[in-house]
């Protein structure tokens, strides 16, 4: 009964949703735990809420044609695609030929390694000429290289932060902020918007439960994730900007247990801010 309530509600969203639906995306690492039992299903799930633009990367151990046919059967387009921090330093030629397989337009990294919970300048610097070197082999390829700041990356840097100093530096790159983990990290995110309108080109919409206390570590209890538009962030303000700003996709990413409930839900509020 719960699945039949989803579909219907789904239903209704999509069909009344594609004028923003060229913009409004989901991250595949929602729904990680669902594509553990059936990838095909998981699909069709996103198919049925409306949503036609997706962020991933990976195949889940098929075949990638077949995987490829999946996405192609479900109307899935994988416009943004991951990489890893050690593939960008150090094998730049298969991050190209994972985006270009499945033709996609952006290349983001999502977490730099770094020794426990250290980092400071020196992390950030060769962070941010790794991002650099990696983006213009990108750029060559006709690929756009996002970083997605995790929360470490605002720890205080001289009058700003050290976010501030990749955000200056970054010359073959930009940004995919995510705003749980801008906001977690002790930023707000909307003003990072208006600061940087040419360096921030993806979001991620992700809202946080109200009286969650946030910190600069880049960790956090996956439930604290919830409806867009019920938790303290600015959701409505951010969208709003984001259009003012043009950029392309927002991607919805809900790491909670209750992702499958609460996407058709954040995909109602986020139509009502049309």
């Amino acid at each position: 009964m719960r699945r039949k309530k989803i579909i219907i509600a789904a239903f209704f969203i999509g069909s009344g949703y594609m004028a923003q639906a060229q913009e409004v995306g989901l991250q595949l690492y929602s729904l990680r735990n669902q594509f553990k039992v059936n990838v095909a299903n998981t699909l069709g799930l996103i198919n049925e809420w409306g949503i036609t633009k997706i962020e991933g990367g990976g195949t889940y151990d098929m075949p990638l044609e077949e995987f490829k046919a999946l996405l192609a059967e479900n109307k899935l387009e994988m416009v943004s695609v991951g990489a890893s921090f050690e593939d960008l330093e150090n094998n730049v030629g298969k991050v190209i030929k994972d985006a270009k397989d499945f033709g996609a337009k952006y290349v983001m990294c999502a977490w730099v390694p770094h020794e426990g919970n250290k980092w400071a300048l020196e992390e950030t610097k060769h962070a941010s000429e790794v991002f650099n070197q990696a983006g213009k082999k990108l750029q060559e390829s006709g690929l756009i290289l996002v970083y997605h700041p995790h929360g470490y990356e605002f720890r205080p840097y001289r009058k700003g932060t050290l976010f501030d100093y990749m955000a200056k530096n970054a010359t073959n790159y930009t940004f995919e902020l995510d705003v749980f983990w801008a906001q977690h990290g002790g930023e707000d995110p909307l003003a990072l918007m208006k600061k940087y309108p040419s360096k921030i080109t993806l979001l991620h919409l992700k809202d946080m439960e109200k009286g969650v206390e946030g910190n600069d570590t880049g960790h956090e209890d996956d439930e604290t994730n919830v409806v867009l538009g019920t938790g303290q962030i600015d959701i409505a303000g951010i969208v709003a900007e984001a259009k003012k700003l043009g950029i392309e996709y927002m991607f919805i990413e809900d790491e909670s247990t209750n992702v499958v409930s609460q996407v058709p839900q954040s995909l109602t509020y986020l139509k009502s801010l049309e």
